[in-house]
């Protein structure tokens, strides 16, 4: 059986998954956003600037790791203070909060070695004066037409209950703004039939909340507010809500559970849908492919089903340290599209250039603010550069041309 009957054998059969999102003041999340937020402040100021910023966080300490070289003056504990209470833990009540916080810096420069290998210039062993990849690795892109986003289903509805829920926090005017707190998860499990999206099997919300709200208050807000943002077509008698399971979640955020950059993956990109190189997202300048080299490949996938080449495709592209051009490029539509992945991958080749140097400037990644990107995913935002759909003209001509030259 071909790979591509096997995915189609696949897609005929029933089947259940899951995809979870994470709030802002998630512990992960929390140390994500402080991260970007410095990566921010250095890029705003040199954007030559080379970060890779790792923070912990726990009880009411926040340790920052890593490597840094710049020529801006960053003053990282403002920085800090500021996220934190960007964040919402700005209550001095609370133990972890934005003038609690005590601050363990443990930056240090990047490593020489690695700058010689990612500057734009000749060097001893190095085969070319172009901008080099920061480090090897691989990194997957993703797209389905499944919803107008074209991210799959399940991650999209478990983002948009803590979207929702967040705005409902934010607004003084709302009563269920005096009780609910930052840390808060969300999980959707979606039954597919044949490859499509039919049914919630069941809807997990754990919200982090002060002491004076009941359960059964925090319960019957939570079901109402999700029932408004979930298409009634995916719900009925048998969705099983487990709104706060426990009962209680008053102590939350790094006071709760200690938080690192780079631990939430999975909810930043596709919920379990697609592979994962594995490499983090947070704190990194654009030289480190392992965040724009993942961004570039979404944008490529996004762009192959925009153009309706295909109804699903991943894309993979992997990268040697020092070296501008990837070591491989390979495109799956799982057998959903109009040409071979064979010819899809060429015509990919022929319209993006995968080289760091032209990813950053083709997706203007020096001018991004990061932080914007930390929380419900970084692929789910219509204002960001690698979420347009701009070259799809380009792909179907390049398309057109080879399989036109194919059978000549």
């Amino acid at each position: 059986m071909t790979s591509a009957n096997r995915h189609r054998a696949a897609e005929s059969s029933s089947f259940i998954i899951s995809s979870e999102s994470v709030g802002a003041g998630h512990p992960d999340k929390v140390a994500d956003y402080i991260s970007d937020s410095i990566l921010d402040e250095c890029l705003a100021n040199d954007p030559r600037a080379r970060v890779a910023c790792e923070t912990l966080v726990k009880d009411n300490i926040v340790v920052l790791a890593g490597e840094i070289t710049t020529t801006a003056h960053v003053d990282i504990k403002l920085t800090v203070r500021k996220a934190i209470r960007e964040i919402g833990y700005d209550d001095k009540g609370e133990f972890f909060s934005a003038p609690n916080v005590k601050i363990l810096n443990l930056l240090g420069e990047q490593s020489s070695d690695i700058k010689v290998g990612v500057d734009a210039k000749k060097s001893d062993g190095k085969s070319t004066a172009e901008q080099g990849a920061g480090d090897q690795g691989i990194m997957f892109g993703y797209a389905t037409d499944e919803t107008p986003e074209l991210m799959p289903l399940p991650i999209m509805l478990a983002h948009k209950i803590l979207q929702e829920l967040e705005k409902i926090r934010r607004d003084s005017a709302n009563p269920a703004s005096k009780w609910l707190r930052p840390d808060c998860k969300s999980q959707v499990a979606m039954r597919y039939e044949n490859g499509v999206p039919v049914h919630i099997e069941n809807i997990v919300l754990s919200t982090q909340h002060r002491s004076k709200a009941g359960i059964q208050e925090i319960r019957a807000f939570c079901e109402g507010f999700i029932r408004k943002i979930v298409p009634a077509k995916y719900i009925d008698k048998k969705t099983v809500f487990f709104i706060n399971p426990t009962g209680r979640f008053v102590k939350g955020g790094p006071e709760a559970d200690a938080g690192a950059t780079g631990r939430k993956i999975i909810v930043d990109t596709y919920g379990g849908f697609g592979r994962h190189g594995g490499g983090a997202f947070s704190g990194k300048d654009p030289s480190k492919v392992d965040r724009s080299g993942a961004y570039m490949a979404r944008w490529v996938a996004k762009n192959i089903v925009a153009a309706k080449l295909a109804k699903r495709c991943e894309l993979q592209v992997a990268y040697a340290i020092g070296e501008p051009n990837p070591t491989s490029i390979f495109v799956n539509t799982f057998g959903t599209g109009t040409a071979s992945d064979a010819k899809i991958a060429e015509a990919v080749k022929r319209v993006f250039s995968f080289k760091p140097a032209d990813i950053i400037r083709e997706l203007d990644l020096l001018h991004v603010t990061y932080k914007k990107t930390v929380n419900y995913g970084h692929f789910t935002k219509d204002f960001l550069p690698w979420e347009q759909t701009s070259r799809t003209e380009e792909l179907k001509k390049a398309l057109a041309e080879i399989s036109a030259a194919a059978g000549a």
